[in-house]
């Protein structure tokens, strides 16, 4: 563990605890896609099938459970809750985001660390976890206006990932034979598909005016 890990994961929490403020407070899950948020869900279920056989620490089987249990009380909020599900923009929201899965799947059989089940489950999670966020922002693209704690969800989730890329940088000087070639490449290619979004976030920001993406 060190600081830049500590403050990625951070991050990430933040990231849900911000949407989750939005659908449980607001009772609102416009701008969201449930598309990403499914992924996610098949992310996490994929990537912790050792959370009851594998003990590593209880930060660690926490920071699972609750990447799970969050993951997958939103789906069920997007799909089923009575007044959020009415608030979900269907129309808008038809990236068919199951063309990703089997590519991610496919790849992970060819290009893994380690040809196990557990293991090959978590190199697809990861392959998966880079691209999940394109469902997410082609919504944004199509709606245009994008309400404050999206922008805010979607900023936490990119920078939970660049802070993640500088937990590697740090660990591969300061640990030996630090090298992970496939979660540092997903890693690299799922921080820029934000790049555009940081862009327009930060000009935004800086303008004082309401975030919006190009159609």
């Amino acid at each position: 563990m060190n600081i830049f890990r500590l403050a990625g994961d951070m991050t990430h929490l933040a990231s849900i605890l911000v949407l989750l403020l939005k659908i449980h407070t607001i009772k609102s899950c416009a701008g969201i896609s449930l598309k990403t948020q499914e992924l996610y869900a098949i992310v996490f279920a994929t990537r912790y099938l050792d959370i009851f056989t594998d003990f590593i620490s209880v930060y660690n089987t926490s920071m699972k459970l609750i990447f799970l249990g969050s993951s997958f009380s939103i789906v069920w909020y997007m799909r089923h809750h009575k007044i959020v599900r009415r608030s979900y923009d269907k129309d808008q929201d038809t990236f068919r985001h199951y063309f990703l899965v089997l590519p991610c799947i496919l790849l992970a059989l060819l290009i893994n660390e380690k040809f196990t089940f557990k293991e090959v489950m978590w190199t697809f999670s990861l392959y998966l976890e880079a691209v999940a966020i394109l469902p997410q922002l082609v919504l944004l693209q199509r709606t245009r206006n994008i309400d404050n704690l999206t922008g805010q969800y979607i900023f936490l989730l990119g920078a939970y990932r660049a802070l993640y890329i500088l937990n590697w940088i740090y660990r591969y000087f300061t640990e030996p034979y630090f090298v992970h070639w496939i979660p540092w490449i997903s890693g690299l290619g799922q921080t820029l598909l934000y790049a555009d979004f940081f862009y327009y976030y930060f000009d935004s920001w800086k303008n004082n005016r309401k975030l919006q993406l190009p159609a």
